[in-house]
């Protein structure tokens, strides 16, 4: 009786006014050193973890029981079954202390593992490291190497042997003997790479190491880029008394590439030869990989536009090859470089799968090994987002797509023949699964708009087996503070396109008050910001000026992913030109709205976010109060080849398109207020870019603020820079908007 009383009183209590008056006035506000000194909002994930060779356990890095190190887990119970190795017993010969692990894979027989510390990063993707050997029998730690550190060190297929690079030339360790051998004589730096790319195909094709080991361990396929004639980029580094200067090749719109050539190691003969990839040498060579078969590798050859791509088998002992397949577009072949390989090989050495828009949204087709099309896998208005890989042994191809929305990512199955398809995601938002050797299991990592990471288990049908991560710390945590619900919203325009929109109004949302907006944009092609998933910092910076008393808004302009072909490529040769005028068409739409202040919208992007903030607030002057650009592009020329010429052509060709929609020839335009804002040792978007703006604004005498950060590269992070920045931000928006 007594508790049935008690419980009768608190429900009483919550659903009392003043309780929840009281509750509220209990929350605190979000401040800068809670996102980005504090760790407040401080998620968790599940890293560091690796499938094993048989499906059935994985890897991972861990600390329970005592015990800090690498274990070794059960997929299906989590039981964790073993130590692969302690932290404190990594002491290599010569060293009288443990290393610090940075990364780790085994050898392909599990014999081995190869362990990397002291890394170093270079650029986006590449890094430089110091590799160590653990021999799993004799537990034994070796170096690798004692002649300097190494990079992208990758073992031979039955483990016996690891291939690394090292100032521009690849080097082969032979493991039992204690050996190494160097295969490439004429490397140097800002003249010739052996076995990595250069900056521009790192940044844009997205990958850094360019040496294969062959199926069969015999041959290694390497890239080699010949940079002697691309003109170098220089930066000044501070903080010494008399400045230094970093000097690299970077190709810029329209200048010259690097001549690729791909070479065939053959490690028994210790000879190299030429694979045929045609004479034309201003071309890309974006891929390569080999097949099944351990004589035969696959290269991919597009022409300088990237508007033809075409598929090579090549002999590897003989390095002849043969044109197999042809791709053209009106603007360009995607070749989907940040989301999964478009192509692969089945290990039945007859057929392959390819990742393209032939029917006007990207889907899964496949083909024998002649180039004949076999069958269209995945069909449907809705483009495949990301292949994730294949069951062969089922002929079971797994996949993400936009089909619910395109603000969201879900989950499929489908066999090979088109039939048998399946939803394997069960909640509404953005998922991202990491699959077991054999796509027996995946781990699956799971938000939407309002929630943090929600990490999980799961069979390949889809069943959730166990959730290894759901964050309760963070959520309890987001409790405490005035959050306001993101919520998507859809408008038309006045040429009748449908665009897609997120808003988070202020905690204490009154209807009939006018309100002013901040919008955050990035606008370029195939990168959306509506999205259906949490993003962490930017989500409680943006909080946060929702306590302040803004509207802040998000809107997919055209040229952005998941709704096909048309909606993607329209922006083609005119990069800007749609994007700014449906970001002006979402400024219109909002101020119609009946509790916006269309007198105070604002806003704000970094890299080509900072680019369409450029150009709102002077080719959109008259519906854009205040903007703020981070590390904008301001004029297409200024960027690198592939990136430009794949969306705009050549600046030769194209020349008005490049000019019409860069920034610097809009600033007599400009009303508003603007932050300028860019690191000087941005080796991506160049700080030249904003000289230039600067010079464009001063020239045309506009006033604007200006925040410039030493030694800092595109993401400007490190130390205390990130709180300075966005606290540079906040104020700017407090007082100009």
């Amino acid at each position: 009786m007594h508790k049935l009383y008690l419980r009768a009183s608190l429900i009483c209590l919550i659903l009392s006014p003043s309780f929840q008056s009281t509750a509220q006035q209990s929350k605190r506000d979000i401040n800068l050193e809670d996102i980005w000194t504090k760790g407040t909002f401080r998620g968790k994930g599940v890293s560091g973890l690796n499938s094993m060779n048989d499906g059935l356990h994985y890897t991972a890095f861990d600390n329970t029981d005592g015990k800090d190190g690498l274990a070794k887990f059960e997929y299906k119970t989590g039981k964790k079954v073993g130590m692969v190795f302690l932290s404190n017993e990594l002491i290599a010969e010569g060293k009288d202390k443990a290393i610090s692990p940075d990364d780790y894979k085994f050898s392909p027989d599990e014999q081995r593992v190869l362990i990397s510390s002291e890394t170093e990063k270079i650029y986006r993707h590449s890094t430089k490291e110091e590799y160590y050997v653990l021999d799993m029998a004799s537990r034994k730690l070796s170096r690798l190497s004692k002649n300097g550190k190494q990079r992208y060190a990758s073992f031979s297929p039955d483990g016996s042997k690891v291939a690394f690079m090292r100032e521009n030339n690849i080097f082969i360790a032979d493991l039992k003997s204690g050996t190494e051998e160097k295969i490439t004589p004429d490397g140097e730096f800002n003249k010739i790479i052996n076995g990595g790319t250069d900056w521009v195909y790192e940044e844009e094709f997205a990958f850094d190491c360019a040496f294969f080991w062959s199926p069969d361990g015999k041959k290694i396929a390497f890239y080699r880029f010949d940079e002697s004639e691309v003109k170098e980029f220089s930066m000044n580094e501070y903080g010494a008394l008399y400045p230094t200067e970093y000097r690299f090749k970077y190709p810029k719109a329209g200048e010259k590439n690097s001549d690729v050539k791909i070479l065939m190691y053959d490690v028994v003969s210790k000879t190299t030869k030429q694979m045929d990839i045609g004479t034309e040498k201003d071309q890309y060579i974006p891929r390569i990989d080999w097949t099944a078969d351990p004589n035969t590798l696959c290269i991919i050859r597009m022409n300088r536009l990237q508007n033809k791509m075409e598929m090579l088998l090549g002999d590897a002992s003989s390095g002849t090859t043969r044109t197999i397949l042809t791709k053209t577009s009106p603007a360009y072949v995607d070749i989907h470089e940040d989301a999964g390989n478009f192509f692969h090989f089945l290990k039945d050495k007859k057929r392959f799968t390819l990742w393209i828009d032939d029917d006007g949204f990207n889907h899964i087709y496949l083909y024998d090994l002649n180039g004949k099309q076999l069958s269209q896998v995945t069909k449907g208005n809705w483009d495949v987002m990301k292949y994730e890989g294949i069951d062969e042994s089922t002929n079971t191809l797994f996949y993400l797509s936009s089909e619910d929305s395109p603000m969201e990512k879900q989950l499929y199955s489908i066999r090979l023949d088109g039939s048998e398809k399946k939803k394997l995601s069960t909640r509404k938002g953005t998922n991202s699964p990491a699959f077991s050797e054999g796509m027996k299991y995946f781990v699956n990592t799971h938000s939407d708009a309002n929630t943090p990471s929600f990490v999980t288990l799961n069979s390949s049908g889809g069943k959730e087996i166990r959730v290894l991560e759901e964050n309760k710390d963070l959520r309890s945590r987001m409790e405490e503070f005035y959050l306001s619900k993101k919520e998507f919203f859809k408008f038309k325009t006045s040429e009748g396109i449908e665009l897609n929109g997120w808003m988070i109004k202020p905690a204490h949302f009154d209807a009939t008050k006018k309100y002013p907006v901040f919008m955050t944009v990035y606008g370029g092609p195939g990168i959306n910001t509506v999205n259906d998933a949490f993003t962490g910092s930017d989500y409680f910076w943006h909080q946060m000026l929702a306590e302040k008393g803004y509207i802040v808004v998000s809107v997919d302009n055209r040229g952005t992913g998941g709704r096909g072909r048309d909606f993607l490529k329209c922006t083609y040769k005119q990069l800007g030109n749609l994007e700014t005028k449906d970001q002006i068409e979402a400024a219109k739409y909002l101020g119609g709205l009946n509790y916006v202040d269309k007198a105070r919208i604002g806003i704000q992007g970094w890299s080509y976010g900072g680019y369409m903030s450029s150009l709102c607030i002077t080719k959109g002057s008259d519906f854009f109060k205040a903007a703020i650009a981070v590390a904008p592009v301001t004029n297409w020329r200024f960027y690198d080849s592939i990136y430009t010429e794949r969306y705009m052509g050549l600046p030769q060709e194209n020349g008005s398109g490049y000019d019409d929609n860069s920034p610097i020839n809009h600033t007599r335009e400009l009303k508003g207020k603007f932050l300028l804002v860019h690191g000087t040792a941005d080796d991506n978007v160049h700080f030249q870019n904003s000289v230039e703006m600067i010079s464009s604004l001063v020239k045309a005498n506009k006033q604007f603020d200006l925040m410039v950060y030493p030694d800092k590269n595109h993401s400007i992070s490190g130390g205390s820079t990130k709180l300075h920045l966005y606290t540079k931000m906040t104020n700017f928006l407090t007082e100009n908007l």
